[in-house]
């Protein structure tokens, strides 16, 4: 297997824990999978920082996310760009989605995130 296939299955696996229900309700894992300079431009155009994400996370319901069409570009050894899409069936709204992940002591980590709301879904 390739390095960047590697890399791309082990970073999908990754994104798609963040969006399953237990993992967002857990400020544990939360906090392993985000960096502590973690920051979110949101679909909704806010700001928000791992504080905040650990706070507001655990007390949300569970919004029902669907991802397709990830893929990865590796920046450096120890970072790399995920981007994708994403429908949110809570709110019945689509999303292009881009994630930047680091190498931290050996540990993938997002340390930045951003949600575009799209009414285009191809």
């Amino acid at each position: 297997m390739n390095n960047q296939k590697s890399l791309q299955d082990h970073l999908h696996s990754l994104e798609n824990a963040l969006l399953q229900a237990d993992v967002r309700k857990s400020s544990e894992q939360l906090s392993a999978l985000l960096a502590d300079d973690f920051i979110e431009y949101s679909s909704t155009g806010k700001i928000y920082d791992k504080e905040n994400i650990l706070t507001r996370l655990p007390g949300e319901d569970d919004p029902g996310i669907v991802m397709r069409d990830f893929k990865v570009k590796s920046l450096s050894s120890t970072s790399a760009l995920a981007t994708f899409k994403v429908f949110i069936e809570s709110t019945q709204k689509h999303s292009l989605r881009s994630s930047v992940w680091t190498l931290n002591n050996g540990q993938w980590q997002m340390t930045f995130h951003q949600g575009t709301v799209t009414d285009l879904y191809e």
